[in-house]
């Protein structure tokens, strides 16, 4: 496998230095001894559904990346400290109440020590004593949730860092879905970890007047970044929407109506590179303690696909 050092000059918007392998991997499997709780899609590098450009994007720099199929989560574990490769997990989430998504994330995180190396590459071995978590929409709401202890629940791993795509707590404020995540306020979420999080700047302006936008002002990103502490980063991207870092054909009812429902940009690419060059660079400053493009980006050092702006207290 590729050392670590290697994908220092590679850009976090490209296509990183590692290979990488799709598979699905099914909850009822009788082929393996531990099956997941829930059928999953795990990008991987191979040396040492809505989201697989996405998620492919972030394993080719050097990171595992598990995908719930019938949810919007994301989670991250890095790799063997020698390469610096780290483990992903993003959901897709519907439905109004949340409860069942948490209790899912909570299983696959306890599944995750017992049975994903069943599944790895044989010269790929994942970290455990870091892992983030984060999410898509109501995906980011649940991802805030379960490292809040909502409902109580706790899990075998300790998070290291918490990620929240274009999060949505509900309809509007005092419509929030259960269980309620924000409280208004400031720097409430009490957290022993980094944060980010990463708007969409057309996800609160209905796309016709038939339908809500479908992140709305109140209960979206912005309501969550206020709520963080520190260290806490904040990117929105400008002229695009709540589903344009999905692929660019989705399958499906549910696939086909994120181009109806939703205000979107122009073309979903340049938000898929933007969504997963930031939250590689994030996670390689605060699993891998290389901040470098990171920092690049904040000080607008390195080339961005798209035009954002963006916030952070560190």
């Amino acid at each position: 496998m590729c050392s670590h050092a290697s994908t220092a000059t590679t850009n976090v918007f490209d296509t990183g230095n590692y290979t990488t392998q799709l598979q699905r991997v099914e909850s009822c499997s009788c082929t393996h001894n531990v099956p997941p709780p829930k059928s999953l899609l795990i990008a991987t590098p191979v040396e040492a559904g809505e989201f697989s450009l996405l998620i492919q994007h972030v394993a080719s720099h050097g990171f595992i990346v598990i995908a719930p199929q019938d949810q919007s989560l994301l989670s991250v574990v890095p790799e063997d400290s020698s390469n610096g490769n780290s483990l992903i997990i993003l959901y897709t989430v519907a439905g109004p109440d949340t409860s069942d998504e948490i209790h899912s994330a909570a299983a696959i995180t306890n599944w995750l020590s017992e049975g994903l190396c069943k599944f790895l590459p044989p010269n790929v071995r994942p970290n455990f004593g870091k892992l983030a978590l984060g999410g898509h929409s109501r995906g980011g709401k649940t991802a805030f949730a379960l490292a809040l202890r909502k409902l109580n629940i706790t899990t075998n791993l300790k998070f290291s860092a918490l990620i929240g795509v274009d999060p949505v707590d509900g309809m509007e404020r005092g419509k929030q879905t259960p269980p309620p995540v924000l409280t208004y306020v400031p720097h409430s979420f009490d957290f022993d970890m980094a944060t980010m999080v990463i708007g969409s700047g057309l996800g609160e302006v209905k796309r016709n007047p038939l339908f809500p936008p479908c992140a709305p002002k109140g209960v979206n990103h912005e309501d969550f970044f206020i709520e963080c502490n520190k260290p806490a980063w904040y990117f929105v991207a400008k002229d695009y929407g709540h589903a344009d870092m999905l692929d660019d054909d989705t399958m499906g009812v549910r696939g086909k109506a994120t181009y109806c429902l939703c205000k979107n940009g122009e073309s979903r690419k340049p938000m898929r590179k933007f969504v997963g060059g930031v939250i590689v660079a994030f996670l390689k400053a605060y699993l891998n303690g290389d901040n470098e493009d990171l920092l690049a980006i904040r000080d607008r050092h390195v080339s961005v696909p798209l035009e954002f702006k963006f916030d952070y207290f560190v």
